[in-house]
Order: C-alpha cells, then sequence, then structure tokens
C-alpha cells in the first residue's frame, strides 16, 4: 500500500473518521432541497434553494434516498426531510392521470413534458430506501412504481430497458441508453433486497450480459447511445460532446460506476466462490481498469475527464464530482473484493485529490464540475442538484458490497 497521509488510506481509522465527518457535513448540507409541494430545488454553492429551477423527479428521489440513508445513520430531520420528498413524489410530481411521474415541474408549476426511464428508476430506489426507513406511504409507492416500470419500460424480450415516452404514454422515442438501464440494475438489485422478489436480480443480470458483450466488443469502453433495435451509435452526440446525459463517446465514469453495480449483482447472485461469480469479477475489473486508466490524471491534472473517444483519448476534459465518488466506491470494492493493492493506492489517491480540490471545506458540500486546471465552473452542471453520489461514496467503502447501500447502512453490515 503506498505510503500516504492515513487519513486517506482505506480501512484506516483516520479514514473512517474522515468518511464520517464529510457525510455528516453533506447531510447537513441539504437540508433546504424541499420545496412546499415537496419536489426537490437545486442548491446553491451555499445550500441555499435556486427557486428558478425546475424541480426534477430524478433529483426528488435521489434525496428521498439521501436523507433515508441519513435515518439510518441518526442525522438529525432525516426522517422529516425523506417525508417531504416523498410528499412531492406523491403529489406533485406524480402523473393521476396517465400514470408514473413527470420528469418534473417548472418554477411556475408547469408540467415538465416526457415520461423518462432514468427517473422511474430513481423512484423505485427512493421507495425502496424509504421502505427500509418506515417512512409513511412508501411501500405503496414502491409497488405503484415496480408495477409502473413493469408496464412501461421493462422489456422482457430484450432484456432491457426503454428510455422516454411522451407524457401520456403514446408514443416511444426511438432512442435506446445505457445510462438509464445503469440506474435501472441499481434500482432492480434495491428492489430485490427490500422485497425479496428475486425476478428483479435476475433483470439486473440480463441487462449486466448485454453491457459486459456491448465494452468487451469495444476494448472495454461502453457504447452509451444506441438506436431503438439495439444499435450502437457511437457517434451520437459528436457537436455536443459535454451533454449531461448523452455525451459523445465513453464516460469513463460511468465504466467505474457500471463495475462496481456487475461485482454487487454478482456477489448477491453467486457468492463470492465459484467461476461465475469470478467471471464477473474480472469483467469488472476489466472496466474499471479501462476507465481509469484512460480518465485518471490523462491530461497532465489529478482528475478524471468526463469523456473520452473510442480510442480513450479525452474529449471534455471537465472532471465532474459524481466521477470521483464512483471511483471512490469502485475502488473500494475491488480491493476489497480481490485483496489487489492496487485498488488501495487508487483509493488513496481519489481521497486525496477529493480532500485537496473537489470538497468545499466552506460551505460542507462537493464542487460538482471543475474544468481541466481544477477550477470551479458551472457549465454543465451548476449549483448542487442533489448529495447522491457524493454521501454513497462516503458509506460504501465502510459497508459489504453484496447488499445495497441502504440495506447494509440500516442493517450496520461493515466491514470489518
Amino acid at each position: 500500500m503506498k505510503e500516504c497521509s492515513e487519513k486517506y488510506q482505506i480501512d484506516t481509522l483516520e479514514n473512517r473518521k474522515f468518511l464520517e465527518k464529510v457525510r455528516n457535513n453533506l447531510l447537513s448540507f441539504g437540508y433546504q432541497f424541499p420545496s412546499p409541494g415537496g419536489g426537490s430545488y437545486y442548491l446553491g454553492d451555499d445550500g441555499t434553494p435556486w427557486k428558478d429551477r425546475n424541480r426534477e423527479t430524478w433529483i426528488t428521489s435521489r434525496m428521498v434516498h439521501v436523507y433515508s440513508l441519513g435515518s439510518f445513520l441518526g442525522h438529525p430531520g432525516s426522517e422529516e426531510l425523506a417525508d417531504a420528498g416523498l410528499k412531492g413524489l406523491r403529489g406533485e410530481l406524480h402523473d393521476t392521470e396517465n400514470g408514473g411521474w413527470y420528469a418534473g415541474r417548472t418554477a411556475a408549476g408547469e408540467i415538465v413534458p416526457t415520461k423518462q426511464c432514468y427517473a422511474h428508476a430513481f423512484v423505485i430506489l427512493a421507495a425502496s430506501s424509504a421502505l427500509l426507513a418506515g417512512r409513511p406511504g412508501a411501500k405503496e409507492l414502491l409497488d405503484e412504481a415496480l408495477a409502473l416500470y413493469d408496464l412501461r419500460f421493462w422489456n422482457e424480450e430484450e432484456g432491457l430497458s426503454c428510455d422516454t415516452w411522451n407524457t401520456e404514454f403514446t408514443v416511444l422515442d426511438d432512442y435506446r441508453g445505457l445510462n438509464a438501464n445503469m440506474h435501472t440494475v441499481e434500482a432492480f438489485l434495491a428492489a430485490a433486497d427490500v422485497t425479496g422478489d428475486e425476478k428483479y436480480r435476475v433483470r439486473a443480470g440480463r441487462i449486466i450480459d448485454h453491457v459486459s458483450g456491448w465494452a468487451e466488443e469495444n476494448q472495454w469502453r461502453i457504447p452509451e447511445h444506441f438506436t431503438k433495435d439495439w444499435t450502437a451509435d457511437l457517434e451520437c452526440n459528436k457537436e455536443q460532446p459535454d451533454d449531461p446525459f448523452k455525451p459523445y463517446g465513453a464516460t469513463p465514469g460511468h465504466g467505474i460506476e457500471w463495475a462496481r453495480l456487475i461485482v454487487q449483482w454478482a456477489l448477491s447472485t453467486y457468492g463470492s466462490a465459484g467461476r461465475e461469480a469470478q467471471k464477473y469479477l474480472m469483467i469488472a475489473e476489466n472496466l474499471y481498469n479501462r476507465a481509469v486508466g484512460d480518465a485518471w490524471n490523462a491530461d497532465g491534472a489529478p482528475g478524471i475527464v468526463y469523456t473520452t473517444d473510442w480510442n480513450g483519448n479525452p474529449v471534455v476534459h471537465d472532471r465532474m464530482h459524481w466521477t470521483l465518488a464512483e471511483a471512490i466506491n469502485t475502488s473500494s470494492v475491488l480491493y476489497h473484493v480481490t485483496g489487489k493493492e492496487k485498488y488501495a493506492d487508487n483509493y488513496a489517491d481519489f481521497m486525496q485529490y477529493l480532500d485537496e480540490t473537489v470538497i468545499d471545506h466552506v460551505n460542507g458540500s462537493w464542487f460538482h464540475q471543475l474544468d481541466r486546471e481544477n477550477h470551479v465552473i458551472g457549465t454543465v452542471w451548476p449549483g448542487k442538484s442533489d448529495l447522491y453520489h457524493a454521501l454513497q461514496a462516503m458509506l460504501i467503502p465502510c459497508y459489504v458490497p453484496d447488499v445495497s447501500i441502504a440495506v447494509a447502512v440500516k442493517e450496520n453490515k461493515t466491514l470489518k
């Protein structure tokens, strides 16, 4: 293990204390997120709500998940904040006429059109965590979210999910994407853990098998964008490469995130022994190592570049906070599962960069976007949309990797 401050070394008491301090600061930072109707405001750098922006379903869902985790940690006020977000998901963001959840509401209260697979996956995650937290209405929300998802987004024949409907669920967009499917895997694993319905874990595995095959065919760089017949569109958004949801090229942060979810699925399905588990652990390592090799310190400064081309060269050099969060998560998981020191060394590098560059030590959150020289900017992600990636990164290194993080935290399944 590399020589560095014990504050950054995995599994040290000093590192655990650092993680705890950062997550407490994050939970304290976000308390002003709920609007009167329950939809989540974007927050400014000091935590002040930006009331002129849309209140979006995916963000609200993430905050319900975050403060459900906060309730397990005993953070004051977390139950009330989770309930506030649930009010939004059961109220102003819910479409009682057509079913499902609007993309969001505008500042004026108008409906943001379309029905997004991405957002609906996060409703499942939020409801699963809130149910674990014993929040009123969470079971009904989860039941409805799973039934709606099964009806509108899951394609049993393909073993994948579609992406976007119109608001009335009458016209399905031709675009297919892996970002929504990635968060579907996360949501399905949470639903399986919470409800005991293993069909969702099986479905997660079907998605993973597709993604693993596409990645292996592409030198472990994951194609993100597809046509309606699931033909990869490798040139998608080449003229708008920094799109927040459909960027051109490979997104190394997603390769890293997929790696962690694959480990969780494999361990929860097969246990840690046997050839099947080892096959998927190797896939996870390939994805992680390709992404980190392409993106970490790729341009002379620390940080993980947002996107690369299909040869691994940086395209968008900006550093997004969520990519670092996922790098912290996955390096810790791979170290704990494989025992390989290189992952512990990666983790220490990521933690030092987090502490020295990405944490806002004045206001208590993380900077969500930095340029290639690590100056704070806001061209793609102004302000603080939510705390989901950052908070999970301060928890996952401490807990067993074979269950969803909400279950692990509630049941205190810490790593020894």
